[in-house]
């Protein structure tokens, strides 16, 4: 792992924007397309309102997130709701967006259809993720209904899970898929995530499970 401290939140923010942007870049100069998959949540909003208009082929670039809640894309809690507001817009409009839902009441119902939709944008390109102060990332809470069987190495692409801190049924990307990522970034703030991060270093998946992507991510912190 590598630990990046910055001074304050809007310098890393706009450095990191600037990070994920040559990176992809550099990765679309050797392949056809990209996978960009992108973390939900207040925090990566910055990052989401400089990358959008920075000059990237993003008409080769599949943008994908890490888990989203089981609603429809125009309720308060969509991740995908944000993504459109504040990433796919600008320059970044012209991306292909990945969607982790369809018309189904449960993400039980929709997994296969979704599934099959996000397996043939794998492995993931470049990968920017969040941290929870209980140290979950995606939607793998510790305390999860199918926690263990998403940081199986046999996991399939992508699983619903309820419960730990999810309130609403959730979709995720599981352990083997954010693992095999090319690349991998994790943003925090804020002391408390610092301490979560230190701890997450010695602890295993099932109590920790950002812990399986730490080995090979690079961490940026502000606090």
């Amino acid at each position: 792992m590598e630990l990046i401290e910055y001074p304050d939140r809007e310098m890393m923010m706009i450095d990191l924007a600037d990070k994920l942007a040559s990176e992809l870049n550099r990765w679309l100069m050797a392949n056809d397309r990209a996978t960009f998959v992108v973390p939900g949540g207040t925090t990566p909003g910055p990052i989401f309102d400089t990358i959008s208009g920075i000059n990237i082929a993003w008409d080769r670039v599949d943008v994908m997130l890490s888990d989203d809640r089981w609603v429809p894309e125009d309720h308060p809690r969509s991740n995908t709701r944000l993504l459109r507001k504040r990433l796919l817009r600008d320059r970044a409009e012209a991306a292909h967006y990945v969607p982790l839902h369809c018309d189904t009441e449960t993400p039980e119902e929709g997994i296969d259809r979704v599934g099959a939709a996000v397996s043939g944008h794998l492995p993931i390109s470049l990968l920017l993720l969040g941290m929870g102060g209980d140290m979950h990332t995606a939607s793998l809470f510790p305390g999860a209904d199918r926690l263990a069987d998403a940081l199986a190495d046999d996991a399939p692409p992508l699983m619903a899970m309820r419960g730990g801190g999810a309130n609403e049924p959730r979709i995720t990307l599981t352990a083997p898929v954010l693992r095999d990522a090319m690349s991998t970034h994790i943003v925090i703030t804020g002391p408390e995530k610092r301490a979560a991060l230190e701890k997450a270093r010695g602890l295993k998946p099932a109590e920790a499970p950002v812990s399986v992507v730490l080995r090979d991510a690079t961490v940026h912190w502000a606090e």
